[in-house]
């Protein structure tokens, strides 16, 4: 009699790899404030370890509340992640126009003159959709994020540059989770609390 391993938490071997620019997409019971169904876009990765802005925690704060003279923004303050939660950091695809800023994808920016990037939205030539604000980051120390996605807490995938800086916080987890299809499909249904099933 052959045994069918239904252990639908095993994923699928994973073929890519974490690095810049590339998503983590949480399993569905990694739990926590922080990471619980998060997207998390790879800022730095290397031999130093690992950087990263979890995209979907949105905050009940604006930027304009928080940044002195920044003025109709209209965008969200983004929880992005547990290290230096007291620190303010963005993403934008204004590029060189934000001296300082690096490239993480072929159209998204981090960082960079503070500034500037404060000009540009003032100015009318940066909105919500090219901008996104973080209240901190997410941060793993060398080797830490290799085992985390081992132990398969994490997925490695791409997302396109649109989606990330137009994401609905409240759908890109389930719609990211969809796409890989098979069994991150089933995944994606899994109730927040499996006791509430």
């Amino acid at each position: 009699m052959k045994n069918i391993d239904l252990n639908i938490f095993q994923g699928i071997n994973q073929m890519l790899r974490p690095q810049k620019g590339r998503i983590l997409i949480a399993e569905p019971f990694l739990q926590g404030p922080y990471f619980a169904r998060s997207i998390v876009l790879l800022t730095e990765h290397g031999e130093e370890g690992s950087v990263g802005f979890v995209l979907n925690k949105s905050t009940d704060v604006y930027p304009d509340e928080v940044i002195e003279d920044l003025f109709n923004f209209g965008g969200e303050l983004f929880i992005g992640g547990p290290v230096s939660s007291n620190t303010l950091h963005f993403l934008h695809t204004m590029g060189k126009d934000v001296p300082g800023s690096m490239q993480i994808t072929p159209s998204i920016y981090w960082g960079g003159d503070f500034e500037a990037i404060k000009q540009l939205i003032n100015a009318g030539k940066a909105d919500k959709n090219s901008v996104r604000f973080f209240a901190g980051y997410a941060g793993w120390s060398p080797g830490q994020l290799e085992s985390e996605i081992e132990e398969n807490s994490w997925i490695v995938t791409n997302l396109d540059d649109y989606r990330i800086m137009h994401a609905n916080s409240g759908t890109i987890w389930k719609e990211s989770m969809e796409n890989l299809g098979d069994v991150y499909r089933t995944w994606s249904n899994f109730p927040t609390n499996p006791a509430f099933n």
